[in-house]
């Protein structure tokens, strides 16, 4: 299954595919409407299309790019959208880019696309476990008027620990209990692949362990990590622990996975559904 990788298309391009004219965006899409374009056409981008063409994602979603380009096109014509050979042919039409593809590709066109002054969702939360880049990309973000939204992803009670870091935390793991394949790997028995800090195995794990980086940056503390292969389990668990000087909360995640990528919990593309939802909202719940 292809992915975007190093060699995402990202130069500029003066041509222009017919569909996308600013005079037919201008006819077709009532400018209070957020327009959306989708970086990786994979598990995730799959769930969103489908909110999308019921009516239910709350935005325009128009604009899907995949190095596999036939992928893209399959996506797009769920919602009459467009597939794009070429990252660039989106921004200048868009206000929003969802990154559904993989850390390598956050690296590597998310700075553009904020100096282009649009608004991105990233999913690969682990590439902004580097302390310097994130900086970097909210500088970008900061001089171009734009926005980073990191969605909760697979697990639940991040509110309260963003609350909770506002005080004192003491003491925060994780543990990730997952289907051996979901891993890559074949046992017949509950195998600890890995215990550390949240900043390492994001490298070890970059398509399984979000869910460490989304925790780390919510608290700004390098997460405690254990990862366990467990053929006993058909799902993907992950138990937080946090404790402080408010008290204790301990939450348990049993994750549905996708049909299409076992690696993908559907309640992490449910939460970038939710959050584009909410940017239309006019009352807000929740920290």
């Amino acid at each position: 299954m292809k992915t975007v990788s190093d060699d995402i298309l990202i130069e500029e391009n003066e041509d222009t595919f017919p569909e996308c004219t600013s005079v037919n965006l201008a006819n077709n899409h009532e400018r209070s409407t957020i327009l959306v374009g989708i970086l990786g056409c994979g598990a995730i981008a799959d769930i969103i299309t489908d909110f999308a063409s019921k009516g239910k994602l709350g935005v325009d979603l128009k604009f899907f790019y995949d190095q596999d380009f036939q992928r893209a096109e399959t996506l797009a014509s769920k919602v009459n959208g467009i597939g794009t050979r070429n990252v660039h042919d989106m921004l200048d039409y868009v206000d929003l880019v969802i990154e559904a593809a993989s850390q390598k590709a956050v690296r590597k066109i998310i700075p553009h696309i904020l100096k282009r002054g649009k608004d991105v969702i990233i999913m690969s939360v682990g590439a902004l476990m580097d302390p310097e880049f994130r900086n970097q990309l909210e500088n970008l973000a900061r001089t171009n008027n734009s926005r980073i939204y990191t969605p909760s992803g697979a697990i639940v009670g991040l509110d309260g620990i963003k609350a909770a870091s506002v005080g004192d935390i003491t003491r925060i793991n994780l543990v990730t209990r997952k289907p051996p394949e979901s891993l890559g790997i074949l046992t017949d028995e509950e195998v600890v692949l890995y215990e550390g800090k949240a900043s390492e195995a994001v490298h070890k794990f970059p398509q399984n362990m979000n869910v460490a980086a989304t925790l780390s940056i919510a608290c700004k503390k390098d997460v405690d990590v254990r990862i366990i292969a467990d053929p006993k389990v058909k799902h993907n668990y992950h138990e937080v622990q946090v404790a402080g000087d408010f008290g204790e909360l301990k939450t348990t995640t049993r994750n549905m996975n996708c049909a299409t990528n076992p690696k993908t919990s559907v309640l992490a593309a449910y939460s970038a559904i939710k959050l584009l939802k909410s940017l239309n909202e006019k009352s807000k719940i929740g920290t």
